[in-house]
């Protein structure tokens, strides 16, 4: 019995196959323009909301925490302090800042509960990572300030960034717990939050220099789903050119 009317040719499978696979991919890019889209609103919601926080009053640490417990989002907001700091503690991450490299210095900060809480007092140059040649700079006494509230890192960002070299007190990046047990800290009393101060706190001699936050967070996703959706609309192009392409003889 002759079946080879039942079955399709090999000219529709590949037909078939090939449409499969235009289709998926056509998919795959469309999905990932809209993915994008959807980053960008969401970025874009980002950015307003941090501009709202800087503009607002600053608030004390404790209605803060009272927000950060409700599960609000305390990054960025504008925070009052009060306490006397450890100089002898100080972490030192590496940094650049206004094209020099050096180093933000973090130092614990002692507050009146008892707590301590580590603060971004500001960059200094690599030359000057030795507190010893920025001493005007180790205030003493009881000090008040402003400042951002930032949110530890959970773990090591990305696999590039290099390990932190805590015998040599520089950190690649910020881990509070780390920084708090390489200084003898207990882990019970240490706030789980660093605070960069702003550029209203200025320290005898110039150093650490304060206002040190980024604000400007990377928003390419409008570029990104440009790109994608162009090679869908490419993709879409190809496939009519080769499909006019193949009819053409049957016309002739």
């Amino acid at each position: 019995m002759d079946l080879s009317h039942s079955r399709p040719s090999g000219g529709r499978l590949r037909f078939i196959a090939t449409a499969i696979i235009v289709l998926a991919a056509l998919a795959i890019l469309i999905s990932l323009g809209t993915w994008q889209v959807e980053r960008l609103h969401w970025k874009e919601g980002l950015l307003a909301d941090i501009a709202e926080r800087r503009a607002a009053a600053p608030v004390p640490l404790a209605a803060v925490e009272a927000m950060q417990a409700s599960g609000a989002d305390v990054e960025y907001r504008r925070v009052t302090l009060t306490g006397s700091f450890d100089h002898t503690k100080e972490r030192h991450f590496f940094a650049t800042f206004e094209g020099q490299t050096g180093f933000y210095v973090y130092t614990p900060m002692t507050l009146a509960d008892g707590r301590i809480l580590f603060v971004n007092r500001g960059f200094v140059p690599y030359d000057l990572k030795v507190p010893e040649k920025r001493a005007a700079g180790e205030v003493a006494g009881v000090q008040r300030l402003t400042g951002y509230v930032r949110a530890p890192l959970e773990g090591k960002p990305s696999s590039i960034v290099p390990d932190n070299d805590v015998p040599k007190n520089i950190f690649y990046w910020k881990d509070l717990w780390t920084m708090a047990a390489s200084t003898g800290i207990d882990r019970a009393k240490l706030v789980p939050l660093f605070v960069d101060v702003d550029a209203s706190v200025q320290n005898p001699a110039g150093w650490p220099k304060g206002g040190v936050t980024q604000f400007d967070l990377p928003n390419s996703h409008l570029q990104y789903a440009v790109t994608w959706y162009g090679l869908a609309a490419a993709l879409v192009a190809v496939v009519i050119g080769a499909w006019w392409r193949g009819r053409k003889p049957a016309a002739e």
